[in-house]
C-alpha cells in the first residue's frame, strides 16, 4: 500500500488533514484495573498490558474509513515511566500474513508521565484502503529509574475488516 494512502488522526478530530498525525495518551493515577477486552495476545504478562481494537468504521468512501486502536498498561514495582509503540499492519486479499504500513506518527515510542500507575494510549488511523484487514501490533516497555527496561510485552489487536466497495451499478442504454 502506498504510504500516502493511510493517515492517522486524533480520535477527537476525525476530520483532521489526511497527513496529520496525532495521538491521545491518557495517564491515570487512579487504581482502576486495566481493560481486559479481547483481541490481545502475548504470554507471561497477565493483566499488566492489553491491546484492543476500539472502533472499526467501514464506508464506501475511502476517507471515511477508520480504525481506532488502544493500548493500556499498569506499572510494575520499580517503574518510573512506561512507553508504548503502536504499529498498524495490513493484510490484503491473497496475502498470507500482515505487513507493517508506514504513515506519520506510527511506530514511535510514546512515553507516560513519570510515576503514573496506569497508562492508556489511543491511535486512530483514517483513509484506509479496501479490501483489507487492519490490526495494530502494540509494544509495551516498563522503564526503571535510570531508563533501563524492566519488562517488555507485545500484543496484536483484533482485525478491522474493510470490505471491498460494492460494484457500481451498470448503466443501461436506450
Amino acid at each position: 500500500m502506498p504510504t500516502g494512502g493511510l493517515s492517522s488522526a486524533l480520535m477527537r478530530c476525525p476530520r483532521a488533514l489526511p497527513t496529520a498525525a496525532a495521538a491521545c495518551s491518557l495517564a491515570a493515577l487512579g487504581a482502576a484495573a486495566p481493560g481486559a477486552a479481547g483481541g490481545q495476545s502475548g504470554a507471561g504478562t497477565g493483566s499488566l498490558s492489553s491491546a484492543t481494537l476500539e472502533q472499526c468504521v467501514t464506508s464506501v468512501v475511502q476517507v471515511e474509513r477508520s480504525a481506532t486502536f488502544a493500548g493500556e498498561m499498569s506499572a510494575v514495582p520499580g517503574t518510573v515511566r512506561m512507553a508504548m509503540r503502536i504499529e498498524v499492519q495490513e493484510r490484503i486479499p491473497g496475502e498470507a500474513s500482515f505487513h507493517t504500513v508506514a504513515a506519520p506518527g506510527l511506530g514511535v515510542w510514546r512515553g507516560s508521565d513519570p510515576r503514573v500507575k496506569i497508562y492508556k494510549y489511543l491511535k486512530q488511523v483514517t483513509n484506509l484502503s479496501s479490501p483489507a484487514v487492519y490490526r495494530a501490533l502494540v509494544r509495551f516497555r516498563w522503564e526503571g529509574p535510570r531508563g533501563h527496561v524492566l519488562r517488555r510485552a507485545e500484543h496484536a489487536t483484533a482485525g478491522c475488516d474493510e470490505p471491498a466497495a460494492p460494484p457500481a451499478p451498470a448503466a443501461t442504454g436506450a
